[in-house]
């Protein structure tokens, strides 16, 4: 661990440096909402609001660190970065802004649109690797070979000072500011946000969530030290980081009080509330937050208000789709069954006759002819409905058991 660097880096916020940032980011970073969440607040008790950074410029937080540090560089020749996606954008995005070449590593299998994202911003894509580690080792190298300036996309004292803009804006925007619930992947968001808030406000309290697949900070943490994830696999790919920053282990150890893991099963409720109640699209690692709090990891401050940081957007647009789908599954309003049906004219028509007489919308329908445990003279089915909730598709259910199908209920859709 770097604890003389991340000194270095308290010292400067301590000192003003992260309001001394503010200003030169008006240029490009938007001072995001603040959105009151009326369904989290029955759910979970107390005031919560949501900081909104999935409507940042570029979709994410990233911008903010991006941005600082460009500003900070002196003509650079270019700069590169390996990035999962977010910060990718964001850099891509500033770079083009004033003018400066960039180069972006990504993981082999980033999501298309972050990678299309960086292209429409001008930077130049090289896919390579599995990881975000393996990224940021080659642009590294590619930074040493061609003279242009490395950017790493959380371990770097002037990206953290950028992401400790947005604590600023908590402290001026809440004034009765009880807890920070954060993203933690690498740690440059926490780091920022945590040291801002804390050396202006020591009683906040500050929480960051991890997800349960790549959770490398509870283990760094109790070791001091740096300690690898021994798997990265979550739906939360923008935290998917799976070694903590030898600047961002001391400086979360220092500031943060609690790190938290949630689950990807939770993630995915927390993205389907976000957009179905509060209408924003809210990419995995932006939904830890919420998932923590509807998990029950984490409980809003009974005085003072929560915040959640949503600390972006970017998601595939079929990632969203099957988070969904899977969670219209799970409350019933998608109902999927296999039954058996006579293999004579009207036998299927019969069958859909029965669902269309118990209210349900049919979506899908495909027979089976081949099931061995079927008569010869039965062809199987299996059917996909939509359905008003959890109750009428037990009322389905019930209406062909009734009308003499034997009827499996199904797990996916």
């Amino acid at each position: 661990m770097d604890r003389e660097g991340a000194e270095e880096v308290a010292r400067r916020i301590a000192a003003g440096g992260v309001r001394a940032a503010q200003a030169p980011l008006a240029e490009l970073v938007r001072r995001t909402p603040l959105l009151s969440s009326g369904t989290l607040e029955r759910r979970c008790g107390g005031q919560v609001l949501l900081k909104a950074e999935s409507l940042q410029r570029t979709g994410s937080f990233k911008l903010r660190g991006a941005f600082t540090k460009l500003l900070s560089l002196d003509q650079p020749k270019g700069v590169v970065t390996g990035s999962a996606g977010n910060h990718a954008q964001a850099l891509a995005y500033a770079a083009q802004q004033r003018g400066v070449p960039c180069v972006v590593y990504m993981p082999s299998e980033a999501p298309v649109a972050k990678v299309a994202a960086v292209g429409s911003y001008g930077g130049r894509v090289v896919l390579r690797g599995d990881t975000v580690e393996e990224c940021v080792e080659a642009a590294s190298e590619h930074a040493r070979e061609s003279g242009e300036t490395f950017v790493h996309p959380f371990d770097d004292a002037e990206v953290i000072i950028g992401q400790g803009t947005l604590g600023v804006e908590l402290l001026d925007d809440v004034a009765d500011l009880g807890m920070v619930i954060l993203p933690l992947g690498g740690g440059g968001l926490a780091s920022g946000v945590a040291g801002a808030i804390k050396l202006a406000r020591p009683d906040v309290r500050i929480v960051a969530v991890q997800a349960e697949g790549v959770a490398a900070f509870p283990a760094s943490l109790a070791a001091g030290a740096p300690v690898t994830s021994p798997s990265v696999s979550t739906i939360a790919d923008g935290i998917a980081v799976k070694r903590p920053g030898a600047l961002t282990l001391p400086l979360v150890e220092r500031f943060v009080d609690d790190v938290v893991v949630v689950a990807d099963d939770d993630i995915a409720e927390a993205m389907v509330l976000l957009m179905e109640r509060a209408k924003l699209v809210v990419e995995g690692a932006g939904a830890v937050g919420v998932a923590a709090l509807l998990a029950g990891v984490v409980e809003p401050v009974t005085k003072g208000t929560t915040v959640v940081v949503l600390s972006g957007g970017n998601v595939d647009a079929a990632l969203l789709a099957l988070v969904a789908q899977r969670h219209e599954v799970a409350v019933g309003r998608r109902l999927r069954i296999a039954t058996a049906v006579s293999d004579r004219p009207g036998g299927l028509a019969a069958l859909l006759t029965c669902v269309a007489q118990a209210g349900a919308n049919l979506v899908t329908v495909e027979h089976l002819r081949e099931a061995a445990e079927l008569h010869v003279r039965q062809t199987g089915v299996e059917l996909t409905l939509e359905t008003r909730g959890a109750d009428q598709a037990e009322q389905i259910l019930s209406a062909l058991l009734a009308a003499g199908y034997g009827v499996q209920r199904l797990g996916g859709a």
